[in-house]
């Protein structure tokens, strides 16, 4: 098999970007090893940013995000029995939209099936060889079959645990890393909202967070032990730890209904330099993550692979590599504002049981000070639309 770019991950990232290309005339090949009844039902976290929202809209893929999409012009902020809201829209003129990650892998998909790009699922034994050369090649398993794909390029778009990260030589490479001392809860709930906005509450027993996926489904999380198990927490014991987390005095109340999904999530930062080595490039998770307390993973993803689709169209069309040979610097410029505000948010809202009581009121007085000055709100909500 033959291709320009052959890409590896069919996550946002990866088809996006596989997308992109064909709006330029750029032939494109997507590995993944998951079926498609899969990726479009793994069900995760999906705040997008306005320009994440606009990259979709003007690649022809956001008119179900517009339609089905809620979009959300603040955000809430509780602590001390109180909550308080941060107008993001009237602070920056921006906003946000909830549309779960697996809508827009589904909005991607068909995308890319009526163009009738080349999407390979349920592939295995992936291996990337020549890629300091300019003849890369992709050997692969796919429907019992080996196979190779010659390319110009590889974009690894395959997450923390795929095959391209450990493609990268050594030699040169620093990665970086923070693992916070606890986890988030996670419950998928049939019910309808509790909050027209997403509500994060710092409280004495630990960070909470409510928001929605839908009309009938909300989402909702709080800090727990990561080394914890869901089989220990019984539908009522989760209930109770909601309405002591988040509820005060007003008569506002979570709402209640089945459980259907729990589930556990570890806490970390980490960031893998360079991005780029020959005709491999990284992107997503594959080079970075964040915690999700500042809602960047896919947008970070998104933004990379927008620097890569401008990057490729040079190179194709112009005959130049300037965007390829800097997108690692550019990449990181965001990355690392991003990896920022999520540490920022994670140490505003959590509680870390190594905390002195002098560090303890110094978080209290920071929540005081980013609601009561105009400034610090600004600030929070610049980088929490993406205003940068």
């Amino acid at each position: 098999m033959r291709t320009q770019v052959a890409i590896i991950g069919a996550g946002p990232a990866g088809l996006l970007l596989s997308h992109l290309l064909h709006l330029n005339g750029i032939d494109s090949i997507v590995l993944e090893s998951r079926s498609q009844a899969e990726i479009e039902a793994t069900i995760r976290a999906g705040v997008l940013e306005q320009g994440t929202m606009d990259i979709l809209k003007n690649a022809g893929v956001g008119a179900r995000m517009q339609a089905e999409g809620a979009l959300h012009h603040g955000i809430e902020l509780a602590f001390d029995g109180r909550r308080h809201r941060i107008d993001l829209s009237e602070l920056t003129g921006k906003a946000i939209t909830v549309y779960p990650q697996h809508e827009v892998i589904k909005d991607l998909v068909a995308a890319r099936q009526a163009a009738q790009g080349q999407l390979l699922f349920e592939v295995s034994e992936v291996e990337l060889h020549g890629i300091d050369t300019v003849t890369p090649t992709v050997g692969f398993t796919h429907q019992g079959a080996a196979t190779r794909i010659e390319a110009d390029f590889v974009i690894g778009c395959d997450g923390y645990h795929g095959v391209t990260r450990p493609a990268m030589p050594l030699q040169g490479r620093q990665d970086y890393q923070r693992t916070y001392g606890f986890g988030w809860f996670g419950i998928l709930v049939e019910s309808a909202p509790s909050s027209n906005e997403l509500i994060y509450a710092q409280h004495q027993r630990g960070f909470a967070l409510v928001s929605t996926r839908t009309p009938t489904v909300q989402r909702l999380y709080f800090q727990c032990d990561p080394a914890d198990h869901v089989d220990n927490w019984s539908d009522d014991r989760i209930w109770g730890e909601l309405h002591a987390r988040l509820e005060n005095n007003d008569g506002w109340r979570v709402n209640e209904g089945r459980i259907f999904q729990k589930n556990i999530i570890g806490m970390r930062s980490f960031v893998s330099t360079p991005m780029q080595s020959g005709r491999l490039f990284l992107a997503g998770d594959a080079a970075h993550i964040v915690p999700p307390t500042g809602a960047k993973g896919m947008n970070l993803a998104v933004s990379d692979v927008h620097l890569l689709a401008q990057g490729l169209e040079q190179f194709y069309h112009q005959g130049q590599e300037d965007r390829l040979h800097g997108y690692t610097a550019a990449a990181l410029k965001r990355i690392w504002r991003a990896e920022y505000f999520s540490w920022w948010m994670t140490s505003l809202l959590h509680n870390f049981t190594d905390a002195s009581l002098f560090q303890r009121e110094m978080q209290r007085a920071e929540l005081e000070c980013v609601v009561s000055s105009r400034a610090m709100a600004t600030a929070l909500a610049e980088n929490y639309v993406g205003a940068f």
